[in-house]
């Protein structure tokens, strides 16, 4: 029987393996990012890769012990210029909330409410279409 041979208890353990596997190649390829992002030497750089891949445990662990404060700070600050890019771009594509016609609707509002007098409105009616 193969459900027998494969036990439930077999599938789960397979699949925490390979969930930690991944885990394990997210966190590597994060390092060596982190790596060539900071602004370290080049021999420094070299000497950190080439201790990530000759010896990857002690390597990852010693390099999050040694810079994980740095690459928290360096994450925050790509997090936060992102952030602002992306704010100015929204501003940017949805502009100023209105238009000419839109400006034009509430100096017409104004006047007729008689917060402007006819003078004032023809006058910024200018200034709008100018």
């Amino acid at each position: 029987m193969l459900a027998y041979d494969y036990p439930l208890l077999g599938l789960f353990w397979t699949m925490l393996m390979v969930f930690l596997w991944v885990a394990w190649l997210f966190l590597l390829f994060r390092i060596f990012a982190d790596i060539f992002r900071s602004d370290m030497g080049g021999w420094s750089k070299a000497l950190w890769s080439l201790f990530v891949i000759f010896l990857p445990f002690l390597g990852v662990l010693v390099y999050i012990i040694a810079n994980g404060d740095d690459m928290r700070k360096r994450d925050i600050e790509t997090m936060q210029q992102n952030e602002a890019a992306f704010r100015s771009y929204v501003q940017d594509a949805a502009g100023s909330g209105g238009g000419t016609a839109t400006e034009l609707a509430k100096l017409a509002e104004l006047r007729d409410s008689g917060v402007l007098s006819p003078e004032e409105f023809e006058a910024q009616k200018a200034k709008l279409l100018a």
